[in-house]
């Protein structure tokens, strides 16, 4: 297992980019990705895969909220997604390599793989490859993390070298409607951290005082946060989680 590094746990960390739609700054865009890094902000980003196994810097499974076009990414190819502008903004959907030249290790960078099983089950490896395909030569601060602990399993495989986490939550079934309550209740004890390789976590920041947290916390596992929306937020958070992820205001 690779350590986090400090820098993790000291910069915030700008959920998606420094994003701002009044300001043509969608989520998860160039735009975004520029900000951030120009505020000294670390970066959060998300994978998702294209019908072609390219892996794409955006959040949803499906366009339509995020663009003017409908269906689902995954089945649309790179070359397709990449034309696509994003809403209220110049920039278009890019894929992981070109941002990743942007940033260029100029602040710490944490990847998110999306689940693309459906189940968090073992249905995973090819987003995964992709993504250490894109980091094969890539110099910073870098690490990768997932809701799904196969995937993570699935990446370290392939890049033992990279600081791995899992995405946690309380799994509450009104937000997770596609995963049944076995496979809920054992995501949300965590039970899969010693086995998957992670070395961190990133829990909902309402859900800080869960007691997997609380153990994890115990035992000096570094424990970030998703997603903090006022100073407010912030100050609570802090009190158990080394950092934020944010968005919405400046920490």
């Amino acid at each position: 297992m690779t350590a986090l590094p400090a820098c993790f746990l000291t910069r915030p960390i700008a959920h998606r980019g420094l994003h701002d739609t009044s300001d043509a700054r969608p989520e998860n865009s160039v735009a975004a990705f520029r900000a951030a890094i120009a505020a000294g902000y670390a970066i959060e980003l998300d994978v998702q895969m294209s019908l072609d196994g390219a892996a794409m810097v955006f959040h949803d499974y499906h366009l339509s909220r995020l663009t003017g076009q409908n269906g689902p990414v995954a089945q649309r190819p790179a070359s397709d997604l990449s034309r696509i502008q994003l809403s209220g903004s110049q920039d278009t959907i890019t894929d992981l390599e070109q941002v990743l030249g942007l940033i260029a290790g100029q602040v710490p960078l944490l990847v998110e793989i999306k689940d693309q099983d459906g189940n968090m089950e073992h249905n995973v490896g090819v987003l995964e490859a992709a993504v250490a395909q894109a980091l094969r030569s890539y110099r910073g601060p870098v690490a990768v993390m997932s809701f799904n602990p196969y995937s993570v399993t699935a990446f370290g495989g392939i890049r033992s070298d990279i600081p791995l986490g899992l995405v946690t939550d309380s799994f509450e079934p009104e937000d997770w409607p596609t995963l049944n309550a076995e496979r809920r209740e054992h995501l949300a004890q965590i039970l899969d951290f010693g086995t998957s390789g992670a070395g961190f976590i990133s829990h909902n920041q309402a859900q800080l005082e869960d007691l997997p947290v609380s153990a994890l916390k115990a035992q000096e596992v570094p424990v970030l946060c998703w997603t903090v929306r006022s100073r407010d937020e912030d100050h609570r958070a802090r009190r158990i989680a080394d950092n934020v992820t944010f968005e919405g205001y400046l920490p």
